[in-house]
C-alpha cells in the first residue's frame, strides 16, 4: 500500500480475485477487479476509506439515534422524534428477501468492502463521542435510499401541503388558494380542514442537523441526439443541484473496471449504486421530478380509534401502535407512542377526541428491493431503451436522460406514483374515513412521462412540468418553468454543440424570471442612479452585478408585500426567510404576481403595487450579487465551531446565478440553519470520447487533512473540469 500525505494512493484488496485501487490525480479512485462482485466491494472500501464519517452520520441520524450517539440535547431529542415518526428502517429486512440471489450477493459484497474499510479506522471525530461503528448491512442499503429520496424531496412536497393546510385554517379565503394554487383544491372540503387539530407546524427546528443529509431538491439534464452534436455522437449533460455549503459533497465518484467494461459514475456513499454516469454502451443523468408521492387523510379519532365508513354504516377500527425508545447521552431516554393505519402515521393522540392528519409516502415502507435490483442493472443495460426499463423500477422520483452509443436520446420518469380517485389532485387532505380515498396501488413506469428520439434532437429537464409526456399526470407543484425554457432556446438555436460548449452553458447565469419581471418593472422605474442600474441590467446573476441585488430586493419585497397583505407581514417574512418554499415554489407566487389583476392585489393595479415596492427597494447600498451570495462549506461535525483557519471549514464562496438560471445559486434559511441550491456536481459526456468531463464542489475525501479533502473547490467555481476515464490512473 502506498501513502501521500497520510492519505492512501494505491492499494490492492482480495475478493474473489485481487481488486486494484489507485487514484489519479484529482484523488479519483479507479477500481479494477475480476468479477462484478469485487468491482462493488471495492467501490465499497472506497466509500468506507474517504467517505466513512459521512456514512455514519446519515445512518446515525436516519436511525434516529443523533441524542444517543452524538448528544443528549433537546434539538437531537426533537431530531430524532422527526426520524422515528418516518421509520425509515421499517421492514428493511424485508425488503431483501425480494431481490434475486445474485443482486442480494452484490449488496453482500459492497458492505464487506465498506466494513473492511471500517474495521482499519474510525474516523476521530465520533471516536471523540465514543462511538464505534456497527457492520454496514444491506438494511443499511435500504435506509441510505429512503433516506436520500426522502429529505428534500419527498419533504418538499409534504411541507407545500402542510401549508395549504395552515394557511386554509389561518382563513385565507378560497378565492386567494383557488389562484396560489389553480386547479389543484377541487373536491377538497375547506371546513373539514379548518376543524382539524395540527400537531407539527410547518418546517420542525429539529431539521436544522439534516445538513448532514443528501438534499436533491433541483437540477438540470439535457441529453443532444447525434444531429445536433459537432462530433456527430450523442451528448449528456448533469447538474444535479444540491446543498454546497458542505464538505464533503454528497457525490463521491469512481471509476469501475471489469475487464473491457467500464463505468465512470458519480455515487452517494453508503449505496452501490450508480446513480449518475456512463459505461460502454450507455450514459444518464438525474433530476427531481416534483412527482407527488406524499399524501395526508383526514382521520376522525375516539379512544385510540379511527373511523371508516362501510356499506352506509361507520366502524371504529384500532391504529397500530409503534414504541419507540430514544436512548440519551446523560440524560433520561424517552418513550415515543406512534400511531399508524393503512394512511401512514398520526400527528397526534387518537386516545383525544377529533381530527387529525396522518400522512403516508410511497416510499416510505415496502420499497428498497426494486431500486437496487434496477440500480446493479445499469452498469449492463446496452441502450436508451433498456436504461429507461430499468430505470423506471425504482421507487425514488427522479428525472432520466439518457444517451448510449448508437445515437439514441431517452427520458424517463421514475418514482411511485399513487394511483388516487379522480377529481383529487394529491395536494390537499380528504377524509380518510372513506375507502374510495385510499391508494389504489401505483402507477406503472410505462404511464409515467417518457420520451424516445424526439424530432427536436434534444430532451432538456429542469424540475419543471412535464406531465404532458405521458399518461399520468404526477407533477401538481413544479418549479418554475424558467430554467428549462432557457436550456430549450439554447439548444433548439445551433446543431453543432461540443463539450466545451455545454460546459460553457452549464455557468450560464441570465434569468428569464427577472425577464419577465423587469418587462413590466422597466418603465415604472424612477430616475435616480440605483434605478439607472436595474433599467440597464441585463438579467444576469454573474458575481459582480449590482442589478441583480437590487431586482432581488424588489422581488422579495414584492413576494412580503403582496402576500403579507393577507397572510399577515409576520408568516410571510418566516415562509420567505426561514423555508425553502420561496426556493422551490416561487411559480405559485409568479402567476399571480405577473397577472394584470388578481384577489391577492385587493383594490390595487399591479403597476401601483409594483411601483410603491421598487420605490422602497432601491435605497440600501449598491453591493454585487456575490457579496449577498456568500456561504460557507462546512465540515458536517465540527463546522462554525471552530476558526476558519483551522480549514475545517471553506470560505466564505460567492455563488452565481439564482432561482431561476441554468447555474442555479441559492442561499436561503431552512429549519434553523444556512442552506443552499447550486450544481453541486457537473458532468459532460459525448460519445465520441469513452471519457467523461466532471467538476465536484468539494473532493474525494471527508478527511480534514487530506489533500483530497477540498481539493476541487477552486476549480467548481471557475467553471473548469476535470477528465475521468478508464485506463491507467496517473499517479498523484
Amino acid at each position: 500500500m502506498q501513502r501521500v500525505f497520510g492519505a492512501r494512493s494505491a492499494w490492492t484488496l482480495t475478493g474473489e480475485g485481487p481488486i486494484a485501487i489507485e487514484r489519479d490525480q484529482h484523488g479519483v479512485a479507479h477500481v479494477r477487479a475480476q468479477t462484478e462482485a469485487d468491482l462493488y466491494r471495492g467501490i465499497g472500501h472506497c466509500h468506507g476509506t474517504d467517505r466513512a464519517l459521512q456514512m455514519l452520520l446519515m445512518r446515525i441520524i436516519g436511525q434516529g439515534r443523533a441524542a444517543e450517539v452524538l448528544d443528549g440535547s433537546d434539538d437531537m431529542l426533537s431530531l430524532d422524534r422527526f426520524f422515528r415518526r418516518l421509520n425509515l428502517v421499517g421492514g428493511a429486512d424485508e425488503e431483501l428477501v425480494k431481490v434475486p440471489a445474485p443482486v442480494q450477493a452484490l449488496a453482500g459484497a459492497y458492505c464487506a468492502g465498506v466494513n473492511e474499510a471500517l474495521a482499519e479506522s474510525t474516523p476521530w471525530e465520533l471516536r471523540l463521542v465514543g462511538y464505534r461503528p456497527t457492520p454496514w448491512t444491506p438494511a443499511d442499503l435500504v435506509l441510505a435510499s429512503r433516506l436520500a429520496a426522502f429529505v428534500g424531496l419527498a419533504q418538499s412536497q409534504g411541507e407545500m401541503e402542510r401549508l395549504l393546510v395552515e394557511m386554509v385554517q389561518a382563513g385565507i379565503p378560497r378565492t386567494h388558494l383557488d389562484e396560489l394554487f389553480p386547479g389543484l383544491i377541487d373536491g377538497i372540503d375547506l371546513d373539514l380542514i379548518a376543524r382539524l387539530t395540527l400537531g407539527e407546524r410547518l418546517v420542525p427546528a429539529a431539521l436544522r442537523w439534516t445538513s448532514v443529509l443528501p438534499r436533491a431538491v433541483a437540477s438540470n439534464n439535457w441529453v443532444l441526439a447525434p444531429q445536433k452534436t459537432k462530433s456527430g455522437r450523442a451528448l449528456l449533460a448533469n447538474d444535479p443541484h444540491l446543498e454546497v455549503n458542505r464538505l464533503p459533497n454528497v457525490w463521491y465518484e469512481v471509476v469501475g473496471e471489469l475487464g473491457e467494461r467500464f463505468c465512470i459514475a458519480a455515487t452517494m456513499p453508503g449505496l452501490p449504486s450508480l446513480l449518475i454516469g456512463r459505461t460502454n454502451d450507455l450514459a444518464w443523468g438525474a433530476t427531481y421530478t416534483f412527482l407527488d408521492a406524499i399524501d395526508s387523510w383526514i382521520e376522525d379519532c375516539r379512544d385510540g380509534r379511527y373511523r371508516r365508513t362501510q356499506a352506509g354504516g361507520d366502524r371504529w377500527v384500532p391504529f397500530s401502535e409503534r414504541i419507540e425508545t430514544i436512548r440519551r447521552k446523560g440524560k433520561p431516554e424517552v418513550s415515543l407512542a406512534f400511531y399508524e393505519n393503512e394512511h401512514g402515521v398520526l400527528d397526534g393522540d387518537p386516545q383525544t377526541p377529533g381530527l387529525y392528519l396522518a400522512t403516508r409516502w410511497a416510499s416510505g415502507s415496502d420499497s428498497g428491493a426494486a431500486s437496487l435490483a434496477a440500480s446493479f442493472a445499469m452498469l449492463w443495460a446496452p441502450d436508451v431503451a433498456a436504461g429507461m426499463e430499468q430505470l423506471g423500477r425504482l421507487e425514488p422520483s427522479f428525472n432520466w436522460v439518457l444517451a448510449d452509443r448508437h445515437g439514441n436520446i431517452g427520458y424517463q420518469m421514475s418514482g411511485r406514483m399513487p394511483v388516487r380517485r379522480a377529481g383529487w389532485s394529491g395536494l390537499g387532505p380528504v377524509p380518510g374515513w372513506d375507502p374510495e380515498n385510499d391508494w389504489h396501488g401505483f402507477v406503472a413506469p410505462a404511464d409515467l412521462p417518457r420520451a424516445y428520439n424526439p424530432a427536436a434532437g434534444f430532451i432538456a429537464t429542469a424540475n419543471d412540468d412535464l406531465n404532458h409526456l405521458g399518461k399520468a399526470r404526477p407533477i401538481n407543484l413544479p418549479m418554475g418553468p424558467y430554467r428549462a425554457e432557457r436550456i430549450a432556446a439554447l439548444l433548439a438555436a445551433r446543431d453543432d454543440w461540443t463539450t466545451a460548449d455545454v460546459q460553457a452553458m452549464q455557468m450560464d447565469v441570465r434569468s428569464p424570471h427577472a425577464e419577465r419581471f423587469m418587462a413590466i418593472l422597466r418603465p415604472l422605474l424612477p430616475t435616480t442612479p440605483a434605478a439607472d442600474i436595474l433599467r440597464t441590467w441585463d438579467c444576469s446573476y454573474d458575481t459582480a452585478s449590482v442589478g441583480a441585488t437590487l431586482f432581488e430586493r424588489f422581488y422579495r419585497g414584492l413576494v412580503r408585500e403582496v402576500f403579507g397583505a393577507v397572510c399577515g407581514a409576520e408568516v410571510v417574512r418566516h415562509l420567505v426567510g426561514e423555508t425553502a418554499i420561496l426556493a422551490d415554489f416561487y411559480y405559485n407566487l409568479d402567476r399571480i404576481l405577473l397577472a394584470e389583476r388578481s384577489v391577492w392585489f385587493g383594490d390595487e393595479t399591479r403597476d401601483a403595487i409594483f411601483a410603491r415596492v421598487i420605490a422602497r427597494s432601491l435605497d440600501g447600498p449598491l453591493t454585487a450579487w456575490g457579496r449577498e451570495q456568500r456561504v460557507m462549506m462546512k465540515h458536517p461535525m465540527l463546522g462554525g465551531r471552530l476558526p476558519v483557519w483551522a480549514g475545517f471549514d471553506r470560505g466564505p464562496i460567492p455563488l452565481r446565478g439564482n432561482r431561476a438560471t441554468i447555474h442555479q445559486g441559492q442561499v436561503y434559511r431552512s429549519g434553523g440553519r444556512v442552506t443552499s441550491f447550486a450544481p453541486s456536481y457537473r458532468m459532460v459526456t459525448d460519445f465520441a470520447a469513452t471519457c467523461s468531463h466532471t467538476s465536484l464542489a468539494g473532493g474525494p475525501s471527508d478527511r480534514r487533512f487530506s489533500p483530497w479533502y477540498a481539493s476541487e473547490v477552486d476549480d467548481w467555481l471557475a467553471g473548469r473540469f476535470k477528465t475521468l476515464a478508464p485506463g491507467s490512473a496517473p499517479a498523484p
